[in-house]
Protein backbone atom coordinates (compact mmCIF):
# COMPACT_ATOMS: atom_id res chain seq x y z
CA UNK A 1 0.00 0.00 0.00
CA UNK A 2 1.33 3.42 -0.96
CA UNK A 3 1.55 6.06 1.74
CA UNK A 4 -0.92 8.90 1.11
CA UNK A 5 0.39 12.18 2.47
CA UNK A 6 -2.29 14.27 4.15
CA UNK A 7 -2.80 17.98 4.59
CA UNK A 8 -4.32 19.58 7.68
CA UNK A 9 -5.31 23.19 7.10
CA UNK A 10 -5.73 25.04 10.40
CA UNK A 11 -7.97 28.12 10.29
CA UNK A 12 -8.95 30.53 13.05
CA UNK A 13 -12.68 31.20 13.30
CA UNK A 14 -14.81 33.79 15.07
CA UNK A 15 -17.82 31.60 15.86
CA UNK A 16 -17.21 27.85 15.85
CA UNK A 17 -20.90 26.95 15.66
CA UNK A 18 -21.39 29.13 12.56
CA UNK A 19 -18.33 27.58 10.91
CA UNK A 20 -19.37 24.01 11.78
CA UNK A 21 -22.82 24.60 10.32
CA UNK A 22 -21.38 26.22 7.18
CA UNK A 23 -19.05 23.33 6.36
CA UNK A 24 -21.64 20.64 7.11
CA UNK A 25 -24.08 22.47 4.81
CA UNK A 26 -21.43 22.11 2.09
CA UNK A 27 -21.68 18.36 2.56
CA UNK A 28 -18.56 17.77 4.66
CA UNK A 29 -18.56 15.80 7.90
CA UNK A 30 -17.10 16.67 11.28
CA UNK A 31 -14.79 14.10 12.86
CA UNK A 32 -15.98 14.39 16.46
CA UNK A 33 -13.03 12.30 17.70
CA UNK A 34 -10.74 15.25 16.93
CA UNK A 35 -13.21 18.03 17.79
CA UNK A 36 -14.19 19.69 21.05
CA UNK A 37 -15.89 22.86 22.26
CA UNK A 38 -13.04 24.98 20.80
CA UNK A 39 -12.20 23.06 17.60
CA UNK A 40 -13.87 21.19 14.74
CA UNK A 41 -12.17 18.69 12.47
CA UNK A 42 -13.80 19.02 9.02
CA UNK A 43 -13.20 16.03 6.73
CA UNK A 44 -12.86 17.26 3.14
CA UNK A 45 -11.50 13.95 1.80
CA UNK A 46 -9.43 10.97 2.93
CA UNK A 47 -6.31 13.13 2.70
CA UNK A 48 -7.59 16.67 3.46
CA UNK A 49 -8.77 17.86 6.87
CA UNK A 50 -9.58 21.42 7.89
CA UNK A 51 -9.15 22.16 11.55
CA UNK A 52 -11.37 25.06 12.60
CA UNK A 53 -10.10 26.63 15.81
CA UNK A 54 -11.51 29.43 17.91
CA UNK A 55 -8.97 32.27 17.74
CA UNK A 56 -7.76 31.80 21.32
CA UNK A 57 -7.19 28.09 20.66
CA UNK A 58 -5.52 28.84 17.32
CA UNK A 59 -2.94 30.97 19.17
CA UNK A 60 -1.88 27.87 21.12
CA UNK A 61 -0.37 26.54 17.86
CA UNK A 62 1.32 29.70 16.59
CA UNK A 63 4.73 31.17 17.37
CA UNK A 64 4.73 33.45 20.39
CA UNK A 65 4.04 37.09 19.61
CA UNK A 66 2.34 36.51 16.24
CA UNK A 67 -1.14 37.88 15.73
CA UNK A 68 -4.04 36.08 14.12
CA UNK A 69 -4.89 37.61 10.76
CA UNK A 70 -8.43 38.92 10.35
CA UNK A 71 -9.35 37.12 7.13
CA UNK A 72 -12.22 39.55 6.50
CA UNK A 73 -9.62 42.34 6.10
CA UNK A 74 -6.39 40.64 4.99
CA UNK A 75 -5.41 37.70 2.80
CA UNK A 76 -2.98 35.21 4.23
CA UNK A 77 -3.86 32.04 2.36
CA UNK A 78 -6.03 30.87 -0.54
CA UNK A 79 -7.33 27.33 -0.13
CA UNK A 80 -7.88 25.63 -3.49
CA UNK A 81 -9.81 22.38 -3.90
CA UNK A 82 -10.00 20.33 -7.06
CA UNK A 83 -13.32 19.18 -8.47
CA UNK A 84 -14.02 16.33 -10.87
CA UNK A 85 -16.18 18.41 -13.23
CA UNK A 86 -17.48 21.89 -14.02
CA UNK A 87 -20.81 20.85 -12.52
CA UNK A 88 -19.10 19.87 -9.24
CA UNK A 89 -17.37 23.28 -9.17
CA UNK A 90 -20.73 25.02 -9.56
CA UNK A 91 -22.43 22.71 -7.07
CA UNK A 92 -19.96 23.39 -4.28
CA UNK A 93 -19.74 27.13 -4.96
CA UNK A 94 -23.54 27.43 -5.12
CA UNK A 95 -23.96 25.51 -1.84
CA UNK A 96 -21.35 27.75 -0.22
CA UNK A 97 -23.12 30.92 -1.33
CA UNK A 98 -26.50 29.55 -0.20
CA UNK A 99 -24.95 28.67 3.19
CA UNK A 100 -23.64 32.14 3.98
CA UNK A 101 -20.46 32.51 1.92
CA UNK A 102 -19.71 35.67 -0.03
CA UNK A 103 -18.40 35.69 -3.60
CA UNK A 104 -14.63 36.20 -3.76
CA UNK A 105 -14.05 36.69 -7.50
CA UNK A 106 -15.87 36.26 -10.76
CA UNK A 107 -15.87 32.72 -12.19
CA UNK A 108 -12.90 31.98 -14.45
CA UNK A 109 -13.36 29.90 -17.58
CA UNK A 110 -10.29 29.16 -19.67
CA UNK A 111 -11.83 26.27 -21.58
CA UNK A 112 -9.46 23.62 -20.22
CA UNK A 113 -9.81 25.03 -16.69
CA UNK A 114 -12.83 26.36 -14.81
CA UNK A 115 -13.02 27.77 -11.32
CA UNK A 116 -15.08 29.70 -8.85
CA UNK A 117 -14.22 31.13 -5.46
CA UNK A 118 -15.98 32.21 -2.29
CA UNK A 119 -15.24 33.59 1.16
CA UNK A 120 -16.37 31.50 4.12
CA UNK A 121 -18.12 33.20 7.08
CA UNK A 122 -14.72 34.23 8.52
CA UNK A 123 -13.44 35.66 5.23
CA UNK A 124 -11.08 32.80 4.28
CA UNK A 125 -10.94 32.48 0.49
CA UNK A 126 -11.72 29.08 -1.03
CA UNK A 127 -11.24 28.26 -4.70
CA UNK A 128 -12.86 25.28 -6.44
CA UNK A 129 -11.17 24.33 -9.72
CA UNK A 130 -11.75 21.77 -12.47
CA UNK A 131 -9.07 21.09 -15.08
CA UNK A 132 -9.53 18.98 -18.21
CA UNK A 133 -7.42 15.84 -17.66
CA UNK A 134 -6.42 15.85 -21.36
CA UNK A 135 -4.95 19.34 -20.91
CA UNK A 136 -2.93 18.18 -17.91
CA UNK A 137 -1.42 15.27 -19.84
CA UNK A 138 -0.56 17.49 -22.84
Amino acid sequence: MTYQQMIFVNLPVNDLSVSRRFFTELGYSINEQFSDEHTASVVISDTIVVMLLEKKRFLDFTPSGKEVVDASKSNEVLVALSAESREKVDGLADRALASGAAPAREPEDHGFMYGRSFQDPDGHVWEVVWMDPAAVKG
